[in-house]
């Protein structure tokens, strides 16, 4: 039956509408998913801290105060510091291992002492640090207020604990650093764990207010396989810890791997027990490049 050119131009425009409804409605949809800002400030747990979703990591296979990132040279590393602040970073992970110390002061010079944040971490194992003595965390953390010409640390953590017991051997430290945290020289205190024990003793302990961890979905360079570890992480952001994740390319070991290096930045991001991801980035194309992939990975 032939159709007449009147009703055929009508629907037509019914079926055209309907098209474009169907495409304005997608694009609204779309409009309204929020993606994963890289550099919005998250707060820690149940500190005052905010920190930057993303800080940059200091000690890319760091030990005797040296790392990747230090062994690159001293003017190339203070640019690449600054670098990464002029891109949105804001939190700064450095550690007595590393030697990333003496670093900042002079890549950060003249900017306000509030706009960014520093976390450090005492070595208190042996070895590690070219010194055979481990002197108490008052002296320590002197040194370190000296070396990063400011009067207080963001986060302090004592570095690498590994046995369940570790609140027991290092309560006197922990003691010590209670007392420089009443006296504003520290912000919040915590401690990086590397082993599942380790974990569950720094969810249990309330002297810890934020945690170090090793998390990737594949298990690299962690406590343990995914599925052991991430339940312990609900478990410290349940406790109201904040919860940094390391190791999310591996140890660098994704350098190369898009599509991993992709599914690890959704796979932490979507645990939702995560607050910063830390990243030992070694050149500026590394921060631009993670911070493309957090914006791709919308908001739950």
């Amino acid at each position: 039956m032939k159709i007449k050119r009147r009703e055929f131009i009508k629907k037509s425009a019914i079926g055209a509408g309907g098209i474009l409804l169907g495409a304005q409605l997608h694009a609204e949809d779309k409009a309204d998913i929020k993606y994963h800002d890289p550099f919005a400030p998250v707060q820690l747990g149940k500190t005052d801290l905010k920190f930057t979703r993303v800080c940059m990591g200091t000690g890319s296979h760091g030990s005797q105060r040296s790392s990747n990132q230090t062994r690159k040279g001293r003017d190339v590393f203070i640019k690449l510091l600054r670098d990464a602040y002029d891109r949105g970073v804001r939190t700064y992970d450095l550690a007595d291992l590393y030697g990333s110390h003496t670093y900042v002061p002079e890549a950060l010079n003249g900017l306000p002492r509030d706009s960014y944040s520093l976390i450090s971490k005492i070595w208190w194992n042996g070895g590690g640090i070219p010194e055979p003595e481990r002197p108490d965390a008052d002296v320590v953390v002197a040194r370190f207020l000296k070396e990063l010409k400011t009067d207080h640390i963001d986060l302090l953590l004592l570095h690498c604990v590994t046995a369940a017991d570790w609140p027991d051997q290092l309560r006197k430290q922990m003691d010590i650093l209670t007392k420089l945290k009443s006296q504003g020289k520290i912000r919040a205190l915590g401690v990086s764990c590397h082993s599942i024990a380790a974990l569950e003793a720094a969810a249990a302990d309330p002297w810890v207010e934020s945690v170090h961890t090793r998390i990737n979905p594949y298990g690299m360079s962690m406590d343990g396989p995914p599925e052991q570890v991430v339940p312990v992480l609900k478990k410290l952001h349940a406790a109201g810890k904040g919860v940094v994740g390391m190791k999310l390319i591996g140890e660098g070991r994704l350098r190369n791997d898009d599509q991993r290096r992709d599914e690890s930045v959704k796979f932490v991001l979507g645990l939702g027990c995560v607050h910063i991801l830390n990243v030992g980035f070694e050149s500026v194309t590394e921060i631009d490049d993670f911070a493309a992939r957090v914006r791709k990975v919308p908001v739950a």
